[in-house]
């Protein structure tokens, strides 16, 4: 059972020893990330991160330890308390779900990777299975907007980005799963967006709890030229801060 859900970015800029040149001009994403992350360790100190990447689909336990060393800095995360090695080719999203974890309190988090390609039906049918654990757990959700904003775009910039982000952004606030779910994949791809499929993993999780949700709009830009968003989701009730 999901008692509480939240929506972060997983850029490596919000670990600060990656970025020591930038971390004043990061410091507003960071401690919106933090701000969420230890709302959901107050629901459940036991997490569910979701995320898209090539390698899913894919299970990461709570013994699986990494490190940024690929980012250029040998920061040490752990999803749990497991002593074992650092792997170094942990995936980003699992890397900053373990550096949220740690920073917010929570005792553990199982990562779930899935494809970023995931068509629609399958992404709710993931958040269904998520949704129907007997267990209370806090649901991290991570994903970027797009990279192809005019400004500063990391990919080939596109006029369509702010829109689409717009949209993303509404619903994350309005907690708006029929929204998510209308998220078109093949656009999403088009403009370099790596949340799309994770995000439609948690309408899917949302409205299979058949609780009304309310959600809460942290922060949303694009600092670096990609879409950041960070929203926090509970099921009936107010969200940090209110």
């Amino acid at each position: 059972m999901i008692v509480r859900a939240v929506v972060l970015p997983h850029p490596p800029l919000l670990v600060p020893e990656l970025v020591t040149g930038a971390a004043t001009r990061t410091e507003t994403v960071r401690a919106a990330c933090l701000g969420v992350a230890r709302w959901l360790a107050e629901g459940s100190r036991h997490w569910v991160a979701v995320a898209a990447d090539p390698s899913g689909p894919r299970v990461l336990d709570p013994a699986t330890r990494g490190t940024f060393a690929g980012f250029g800095v040998d920061v040490r995360v752990a999803l749990g308390a497991g002593t074992g090695p650092a792997d170094p080719a942990l995936p980003l999203p699992a890397l900053v779900a373990g550096w949220l974890r740690g920073r917010a309190g929570a005792d553990e988090v199982r990562v779930e990777l899935v494809r970023p390609d995931l068509p629609v039906a399958d992404c709710r049918r993931v958040g269904e299975r998520l949704a129907a654990g007997p267990d209370p757990v806090g649901l991290l959700v991570l994903g970027d907007g797009s990279a192809r904003y005019p400004d500063l775009a990391p990919a080939r910039p596109d006029e369509r980005a702010p829109g689409f982000d717009a949209v993303v952004r509404d619903a994350l606030a309005e907690a708006d799963t029929e929204a998510l779910l209308g998220l078109d994949p093949g656009l999403a791809a088009e403009l370099a967006v790596a949340g799309r499929a994770a995000w439609q993993v948690l309408a899917g999780a949302v409205l299979a709890d058949g609780r009304a949700w309310k959600g809460e709009l942290y922060y949303s830009g694009a600092p670096f030229g990609v879409g950041y968003h960070v929203a926090a989701w509970q099921p009936g009730a107010a969200s940090p801060g209110t």
